[in-house]
């Protein structure tokens, strides 16, 4: 048998590098990951699957007015906290599986939107991305606190009925 088959080399050894210092690319990364679209997501798909493990009976949310004033004027009529579940499932299914078509009333709504939104196609893709990147981030945060705000009336009304 010949000697070469007979002898392993040894497994390359790796180099080790130097540990990083503590303020350098892996803070940098951890600020990234914190404000990451993906992350942002997550956290608001998770606020609404604590909700819907928390919430038992949603039916106990009818009636039940929001507290947020701006809720009713943005909508035509004030909806109540059953309303609001809902919506906020809705947009979780939405986040998760992508847009679907929206119905007539919201359609128009979008319309006149998008014209008032037209000077700003004129400006730097970048500064659009950005200005809508912003947005997105502000409406997920505001989402997470309003699912976060259901939960809580709800844990509220059945400590109540105990």
């Amino acid at each position: 048998m010949p000697l070469w088959l007979c002898t392993a080399a040894p497994p390359p050894q790796r180099r080790k590098s130097p540990p990083r210092p503590a303020g350098t690319m892996q803070s940098a990364e951890a600020t990234f990951n914190r404000n990451s679209l993906p992350l942002a997501l997550r956290r608001y798909s998770s606020a609404v699957s604590n909700m819907e493990q928390t919430v038992l009976l949603p039916s106990l949310l009818r009636d039940v007015p929001s507290d947020e004033v701006w809720d009713c004027e943005a909508a035509e009529t004030c909806g109540d906290l059953y309303d609001k579940y809902l919506t906020l499932k809705a947009i979780r299914n939405t986040v998760e599986s992508g847009l679907v078509a929206l119905d007539d009333h919201k359609a128009k709504t979008n319309m006149a939107l998008n014209k008032s939104l037209e000077p700003l196609l004129d400006t730097d893709p970048e500064a659009l991305f950005h200005f809508h990147l912003e947005g997105l981030f502000s409406v997920m945060s505001d989402l997470i606190k309003e699912t976060l705000s259901v939960t809580d009336k709800y844990m509220d009304i059945i400590r109540a009925a105990n």
